[in-house]
């Protein structure tokens, strides 16, 4: 089981932004963590997430850090911001939940979110479930590499040329196309807890982030974005770190498309754009067949 506490955190250092100093870590190469201001101690409620770094002078700076380096995870923010909602889908013992396996926002669409913000808000119960956030190639490699060979060895997946090699030369398209090949399998073959035990070695094999979830902290994703490293888009998944028995309180998340839809003066939120997201995630009944047609198939 993996145990994201296996390794100190590295030493924080200084990152010079919007006319301040920030302290920082990174604890993988492809994460920023910024814990707060260099003169803050963080004691003082502080929403330094819209009141500094995404004030509209230095809005297209940070979006292009996030893109530049895969996931900026913002700690001990304080923010009642209103254009935040509840993170939608379910886990159940019997049944993995879409959200379960990797994938990125808007898979079915032609456009998709730049970048997704997950957040973890302030709140009387802490957060127990991990999100796992990897390089969407690492990911794909981790799926093969982890793969049981009488998985491998099915009609969909044998004739699939799944060398390291190859993938590391794939584009994303056609890592979408094997992902959801060996996606569907796995659904396919294994039951809801095997299918799980498979997810916890690729997040290991990916070296995936899912380092637990801090009160007032913000994640933003890069989804699909005009980094210049290839590795710069990445992949999430709500990730169970040990057996899903279901029955135990877990604090929630919330979430938006914060390029798409914390807009500048004179901007206008494209609400068909947001509302094919949004239907995506799969709550509701009419919503499944989509959902499945995203997670499932090509991400």
């Amino acid at each position: 089981m993996p145990s994201p506490t296996a390794h100190p955190a590295p030493t924080p250092s200084v990152l010079n932004f919007a006319n301040r100093q920030w302290r920082v870590r990174r604890p993988k190469p492809f994460v920023l963590v910024i814990e707060g201001e260099v003169d803050q101690d963080g004691s003082e409620p502080s929403d330094y997430l819209h009141d500094q770094l995404l004030l509209p002078e230095w809005r297209e700076a940070f979006y292009q850090l996030v893109d530049a380096t895969g996931l900026v995870a913002c700690l001990n923010v304080h923010t009642e911001h209103p254009t935040y909602r509840d993170v939608r889908g379910r886990s159940s013992k019997g049944r993995l939940s879409q959200g379960e396996y990797y994938h990125h926002d808007g898979c079915t669409g032609p456009v998709k979110p730049r970048f997704v913000e997950i957040r973890c808000p302030i709140q009387p119960q802490t957060r127990g479930v991990a999100t796992a956030i990897a390089p969407h190639h690492d990911v794909v490699k981790a799926m093969v590499q982890m793969l049981p060979a009488e998985l491998a060895a099915t009609a969909a997946l044998a004739e699939q040329d799944m060398r390291p090699d190859t993938i590391a030369s794939m584009d994303y398209a056609a890592l979408d196309h094997l992902q959801g090949l060996i996606t569907r399998t796995v659904r396919k073959k294994l039951n809801a807890e095997g299918a799980r035990n498979y997810f916890r070695q690729v997040d290991v094999a990916a070296n995936a982030y899912f380092e637990p979830w801090a009160l007032g902290e913000s994640r933003f994703i890069a989804n699909a974005n005009s980094g210049t490293s290839r590795n710069s888009t990445m992949q999430h998944r709500r990730a169970y770190q040990a057996p899903h028995t279901g029955g135990v309180a877990n604090g929630h998340l919330v979430k938006r498309w914060t390029n798409e839809e914390l807009l500048l003066p004179g901007q206008v939120v494209n609400q068909a754009l947001i509302a094919a997201l949004c239907s995506e995630e799969g709550d509701e009944p009419g919503d499944v067949d989509r959902a499945e047609a995203c997670y499932l198939g090509a991400h």
